[in-house]
């Protein structure tokens, strides 16, 4: 809100009393002074009385420090407009947080003004703690934005998105630990409330100094206004953008559409998911040319195109991939890459893995919980329906009951406490990833069974925030995984490559490394004449890693020793080896469920919506 203030010759410093011509209509000032006329009770008259001694005392320091008074009085007076114009200019991005972005004129300001202007003192007060309330909530989404777009690239959805701060306090608990996890979800709630008492009272300030001098202060809003009107009319910039501003009002207006369009879409994708182009289709036209293969999907965390691209990261992973490839021609296998594009970023590792398995486009945690709790066909799912195979997850990250189990169709689920590890966790990574791959051998893979298998293998040691990380040890020496004590105590504390950009991508690229090694040289190991391994990367890291305006690309390879498996998906056109082109296609990640099918001989029977 502009605040134009003036002390006359006769008022005391500081006491803010109004000169003559600022004089409240209709008897307000009495009102103000005195508060209502009618007769107070016998609590209202001691409260009253020691109202009014610490109003004596107050006006005694002001008439003994006249200057320190006044000097107090004009910067409190700033620092609340410094804090409401902040707030309404408050930028949503990091990357716009900048000092030009506050050289703005708020129309929320001057309308601000124009009301508290209007309002006897009642109501005044009021409207300034709404004001501020409504500053509160503004500034809270803003911040919102930042996280999100930070670590997800999307800002926040307040119809979708509670749900996930439950599982940031689980990260934060696992990755620094239980202390810390709590000490932030307290200093979050503090900070809200802090923030709330602040804004609140920089409003009401505002709003008593304002109504003290009205004349200057409708002068000076209605001033504000007209510049404010013609500066968005000549359509006039500072510093790259708009001098007058609606910033405040169009944040929280996104925000409310945002929310209007997410119920929306709510309603039309459960619908949408009960449509379905192999819903129908009979159990002995799904997959036929896959029969007697032993079928490996398999992620990796946070595999994305910038680690395949990005100056600091590619060199270390292209130099893994160049290697990787070549032993597995040496081995016998072949391989082809391509390009998905992930329903998510950053984070929230399921919608990526629910998108591929599903072919729907999961990008909240919604539509996550709709498909998953119905009976769409996912990828996973129409092995098993064939009855040609038995069906098994891996999932080391999984630390609790899973009963997305049953919607992926698998017959049996391989989680953290069934792989017998007895080494330390690396950050959030319950078990490094070759020993998960290893305890995948022991127990599922490398056993005699009547039917091939499909497996759902999902590896974590590419999680953020990359430190400590693991190291490759002989296969043979894994054992129950001990061996990994020295190598966790003499990584990297998280705390250090969380606060350090740089090294945050450094160590991000020696993760996948890591990974793909683990799995690459598995492969080599353990593969068959009949082992077709599927590799993927969820999503791209965080914006602060995988840099600003990033692609949602992440990499997909198929590799086989039998060449008739890639002869199939010899039509998608997709680069020799592991590492995929530059120009390769890129297709959505809820593609590539149907276009697999279908390359392997599925036939299409739709069910209906």
């Amino acid at each position: 809100m502009p605040v134009f203030t003036r002390f006359s010759g006769s008022s005391q410093p500081g006491d803010g009393v109004p000169e003559a011509e600022d004089e409240p209509a209709g008897g307000e000032r009495e009102e103000d002074e005195r508060g209502a006329t009618a007769a107070p009770g016998p609590g209202q008259e001691a409260s009253r009385t020691s109202l009014g001694h610490r109003l004596t005392r107050l006006r005694t320091w002001r008439n003994r420090h006249p200057r320190t008074a006044r000097a107090l009085h004009l910067t409190t007076t700033a620092l609340a407009a410094v804090l409401v114009l902040g707030a309404l200019l408050l930028p949503n991005t990091l990357p716009a947080l900048k000092a030009v972005s506050f050289a703005r004129i708020p129309a929320e300001a001057v309308i601000g003004a124009v009301v508290v202007l209007a309002l006897p003192r009642r109501p005044r007060l009021v409207a300034a703690v709404l004001y501020g309330l409504g500053l509160t909530v503004l500034t809270t989404v803003n911040l919102l934005d930042m996280g999100f777009n930070e670590y997800l690239g999307r800002g926040f959805n307040a119809a979708l998105d509670w749900d996930l701060l439950p599982d940031a306090q689980a990260y934060v608990e696992d990755t620094l630990g239980g202390g810390v996890a709590t000490a932030v979800a307290v200093g979050a709630v503090v900070l809200v409330l802090l923030v709330a008492a602040v804004l609140v009272a920089a409003a009401i300030r505002l709003a008593t100094v304002l109504a003290r001098h009205r004349v200057r202060a409708t002068k000076g809003a209605l001033i504000a206004g007209t510049v404010w009107v013609t500066c968005s009319a000549l359509g006039l910039t500072l510093f790259g953008g708009p001098i007058a501003s609606e910033r405040g009002a169009g944040a929280l207006r996104v925000h409310a559409q945002r929310t209007v369009e997410s119920l929306r879409d709510e309603a039309a994708f459960v619908k949408q998911s009960k449509a379905d182009t192999f819903g129908n289709t009979p159990p002995g036209q799904l997959l036929p040319d896959l029969r007697g293969k032993d079928v490996i999907f398999t992620f990796i965390e946070s595999y994305g195109r910038s680690a395949v691209e990005d100056p600091i990261m590619a060199p270390g992973v292209d130099r893994t991939l160049d290697t990787s490839t070549r032993a597995l021609e040496k081995a016998g296998f072949a391989a082809r890459s391509g390009w998905l594009t992930s329903a998510t970023y950053g984070g929230s590792s399921w919608l990526g893995h629910s998108t591929t398995m599903s072919g729907l486009w999961i990008d909240n945690q919604r539509r996550y919980r709709t498909v998953s709790a119905g009976d769409h066909l996912t990828l996973t799912k129409a092995f098993r329906k064939t009855g040609a195979w038995d069906t098994v997850g891996v999932m080391p990250g999984v630390q609790k009951g899973w009963p997305e189990e049953k919607w992926y169709g698998l017959d049996k689920l391989y989680d953290s406490r069934d792989l017998g590890y007895r080494g330390p966790k690396f950050s959030w990574s319950t078990m490094p990833d070759q020993y998960a791959l290893e305890a995948f051998q022991r127990q599922v893979h490398g056993r005699k069974r009547d039917k091939p298998l499909m497996s759902f293998v999902i590896l974590t040691s590419s999680h953020q925030p990359w430190a400590p990380l693991p190291k490759m040890v002989g296969w043979d020496e894994l054992g129950d995984g001990s061996v990994f004590d020295a190598i966790q105590k003499a990584g990297n504390k998280a705390s250090d490559v969380l606060t350090d950009t740089t090294k945050s991508r450094e160590e991000y690229g020696r993760s996948i490394q890591y990974s793909l090694t683990s799995l690459t040289q598995w492969l080599e190991r353990y593969g068959t004449d009949d082992t077709v391994l599927v590799f993927l990367g969820d999503h791209q890291p965080i914006a602060r890693v995988s840099g600003n305006g990033a692609s949602r690309d992440v990499p997909v390879s198929i590799v086989a020793k039998d060449p008739k498996v890639l002869d199939k998906v010899d039509g998608w056109n997709w680069t020799e080896g592991l590492k995929p082109d530059r120009e390769a296609p890129v297709w959505k990640m809820s593609s590539f469920r149907d276009r697999f099918l279908k390359a392997f001989g599925s036939t299409p029977h739709p069910s209906k919506g």
